[in-house]
């Protein structure tokens, strides 16, 4: 779910600021929360959030100082994995939607890891605005998803990218 907030600049002008409300990696379970990128328990990591905005999944994420390609642009590699861990997320919404769920229900969501990741850089992401991932989620069987995603600083389109999730493995659990 996507909020719209109201800010107020010191100029007078009015500007909106969407803020990602109920995010899916926010009901991942300790134990899978500590990716780089999307991991909340991650304390050096991005903590990306991919919630609904109605059929299509959303991913904001404004980039740190030290996020630079050179002075002005956000370095390609903070774009891939904002579009990698947006296509992981963006997957288990999709699976925890068609099993009758919402993020905030209080059900454990499926978690997913990438099979493959495809970036197109369409033109330099420039640094100081908040990105925009949207993404278009298709099944493709009942436990792999493929994610189409477009990311976006202010209205320009910079990168479009595509992921492939798979249900994670139960190797991937911790084994006592």
């Amino acid at each position: 779910m996507i909020q719209n907030m109201l800010y107020f600049s010191e100029k007078g002008g009015v500007t909106v600021e969407e803020k990602i409300v109920k995010a899916i990696q926010d009901e991942y379970p300790e134990d899978f929360a500590w990716c780089y990128g999307c991991g909340r328990l991650n304390d050096v990591g991005h903590h990306f959030r991919t919630g609904w905005q109605g059929e299509n999944t959303v991913s904001i994420y404004s980039p740190e100082p030290e996020h630079l390609a050179l002075p002005g642009f956000v370095y390609g590699g903070l774009v891939a994995s904002l579009i990698d861990c947006h296509g992981t997320g963006s997957a288990a919404l999709a699976l925890h939607r068609k099993n009758g769920h919402e993020p905030g229900d209080g059900a454990e969501p499926p978690r997913f890891v990438t099979a493959s990741l495809n970036v197109n850089f369409l033109k330099p992401t420039p640094h100081g605005v908040p990105l925009k991932a949207i993404g278009t989620v298709h099944e493709i069987h009942p436990k792999k998803f493929k994610v189409e995603a477009e990311v976006y600083a202010n209205d320009s389109l910079c990168a479009r990218g595509e992921v492939v999730a798979v249900v994670m493995p139960s190797t991937f659990l911790k084994k006592e």
